[in-house]
């Protein structure tokens, strides 16, 4: 350490460049256009569903979509947001919209539950894995959205980051996938669409956090 405390500190800030403040705004855009690319991929590529095409939407595939659409939002906007870190600042809202989408598959659960008490088969179609898999490859896009814009910034709890930034990308992925999906009971639904946001929320919990560290 130099003996004159100017010149240690000149030193120090020499290397100093100006950077571009990160805006909220900017970020969900970016995360907002992920998404957009991520539905014409889908519809592009296997269509849309036949009540959609008809102008007869049914109520059940249409409200879930709706509710994934919401999570998806809510959780990029939550992780958006933890790009830049704050003392006192509250992030939890994004936790009851994640209780909202949980009704799906906690319902179609307790249905397979009650049939499984009569005796009766649970109708839960393997075709689902199809929804799965493609749900988790279409939200990739908006991971790797919300990933880039994260290590601009500085989360100060990259697993908490990494796990909004995976439920973001599951519920993005599979209201693409909604679109098409040609299935409508509630056990897909809250199965198979319910598990793609599951399985990218603790991907990202897990996979993430190194890559967002500080």
């Amino acid at each position: 350490m130099p003996d004159d405390p100017d010149t240690f500190l000149e030193r120090l800030v020499d290397d100093l460049r100006p950077v571009t403040p990160l805006r909220q705004g900017n970020g969900m855009a970016l995360a907002l256009s992920a998404m957009m690319l991520g539905v014409l991929l889908v519809v592009a590529l296997l269509g849309l569903r036949h009540d959609l095409t008809s102008g007869h939407p049914e109520p059940l595939p249409l409200t879930a979509a709706g509710l994934f659409l919401v999570l998806a939002l809510a959780s990029a906007w939550a992780a958006i947001d933890m790009a830049r870190p704050a003392v006192g600042t509250r992030r939890d809202g994004w936790g009851w919209t994640v209780l909202m989408a949980a009704v799906l598959p906690l319902a179609a659960i307790g249905l397979a539950a009650i049939d499984m008490l009569r005796g009766q088969p649970v109708p839960l179609d393997r075709e689902g894995i199809a929804c799965l898999g493609l749900g988790c490859a279409v939200g990739l896009l908006t991971a790797w959205t919300l990933v880039l814009w994260l290590r601009r910034g500085a989360p100060s709890s990259p697993a908490r980051a990494g796990l909004l930034t995976g439920v973001a990308a599951g519920a993005a992925g599979i209201f693409a996938v909604s679109l098409w999906c040609p299935h409508d009971s509630l056990f897909h639904i809250g199965i198979w669409h319910g598990a793609t946001v599951i399985v990218l929320g603790l991907a990202g919990r897990l996979a993430l956090p190194k890559m967002l560290a500080w």
